[in-house]
């Protein structure tokens, strides 16, 4: 039976039966996922699946912007968007004035 610190509902438990043929508790911590994209959902590389307070910060990002928030496709149609309004904005106006 490990401490009761341990027997707590924040960990997983899994039966297992031990070789002496009784069932004993396995208690473990949850592994966490690996960091998904805020917009199309898909797996982050280069990022450490491991839980946050565990990583330095540089483990947890990369250097760009939106770095461990955004994958590079996503921002990449973004930037490409943001440009793209900017510029019909400036078009409209010139042909306005």
């Amino acid at each position: 039976m490990p401490r009761r610190a341990l027997r707590t509902r924040s960990r997983k438990r899994k039966k297992v039966r031990t070789p002496g043929g009784r069932l004993a508790i396995h208690y473990f911590d949850e592994r966490p996922g690996a960091p998904s994209c805020g917009l199309c959902g898909k797996p982050l590389h280069g990022i450490r699946v491991e839980k946050p307070s565990k990583t330095s910060k540089s483990e947890r990002t990369v250097s760009r912007a939106y770095g461990g928030t955004v994958c590079a496709s996503c921002l990449r149609e973004a930037l490409v968007d943001a440009a793209y309004n900017l510029w019909t904005v400036q078009e409209t106006q010139k042909n306005e004035s």
